[in-house]
Formats: C-alpha cells, sequence, structure tokens
C-alpha cells in the first residue's frame, strides 16, 4: 500500500511530529497507545480491522527531514516507511508506504475489502489536519538510526518523555 499528501507546514515542522509517536493515537482513532521502548523500538496497541492487536517495531532507518523505515519483530507483521520531501519552504510532501501482514479471517477481508488502505489515507488526511491545525510540532526527534544503530540524538522539547 503505497499513499502521498501534501501537508501545509515546512519539512521540519512535518517531521519533528511524526517522530512523537507516542502521540499518534491523537490523531489515528483505531492507535490505542504507543510507547517509546528505546530510540529504535516502539511498541503498538492498535485496533485494525475489529481485532485488537499489539506488536513491536523496529526502526531501521530515520535520517531527520527525509525518512523512516521501520518492520515489526513481533505480533502483527508490519513493514514501511514514510519519507518528506519539501514542495518549497512552507509545505512538505509525505508519502507513506505500508506492507501489512494480515492475520485471521476478519484482516484478511478487511485487507482485500481496501480497509487498510482506507485507513493508512484516512490516517495521512487526519495527521495534516493535526499538524496544520496545531501549527508546530508536539516534539521532535532530530537523531539518526542505520541498520539497527541509533545515532546522536538531538531534540527540541515541549516537554520531557520518551522522544520529546
Amino acid at each position: 500500500m503505497n499513499d502521498s499528501i501534501d501537508v501545509d507546514v515546512p519539512v521540519r515542522m512535518a517531521y519533528d511530529q511524526w517522530t512523537q509517536f507516542e502521540d499518534f493515537p491523537l490523531f489515528m482513532d483505531h492507535v490505542d497507545e504507543v510507547r517509546q521502548v528505546t530510540e529504535n523500538l516502539v511498541r503498538w496497541k492498535a485496533s485494525i480491522a475489529g481485532v485488537s492487536r499489539e506488536w513491536e517495531a523496529e526502526i531501521t532507518t530515520q535520517r531527520p527531514d527525509e525518512l523512516i523505515e521501520w518492520h515489526s519483530v513481533d505480533g502483527s507483521m508490519t513493514r514501511g516507511s514514510v519519507s518528506f520531501r519539501p514542495i518549497d519552504e512552507g509545505h512538505t510532501h509525505i508519502v507513506l508506504d505500508l506492507d501489512f501482514d494480515p492475520q485471521g479471517i476478519l484482516e484478511h477481508i478487511a485487507d482485500k475489502g481496501g480497509f487498510v488502505s482506507d485507513r493508512a489515507h484516512k490516517d495521512l488526511v487526519s495527521f495534516k489536519e493535526f499538524i496544520e491545525d496545531r501549527g508546530r510540532a508536539t516534539g521532535a526527534y532530530r537523531g539518526e538510526i542505520e541498520g539497527d544503530r541509533p545515532g546522536t540524538e538531538h531534540t527540541d522539547t515541549e516537554e520531557p518523555a520518551g522522544r520529546r
């Protein structure tokens, strides 16, 4: 599944907000909880096609203002990336690429029916509305990750917590 959206904020602001995984439930209604376990490990709780799932995802690549790639290490199998490209100083093009391995009959039906791609598109629209209405990121993680090795962390914070 591949989808994209243009947001009316600078690339740094869009990227910084996306790095605040623990805030995803604020704009993704199917995400119940996200917890940053380590710099490159994130624990997810979500309802997918009416089924509650939990999994951990490892961030394998993270380059500020450019790219985040991940894959699940247990639970629901997911793999994906989100890339950020400046259109101009105040606008960003975001591309979400997501692979989801449905588990069980309900998830297979939902996947075949386009639920996952519809949900991902709604999440992008919700992210756009959230960051544009807010006008600033809730925090930022400016560290780099290549492979499974976190690099130097540089953060801008509103409040200390997780990656903020």
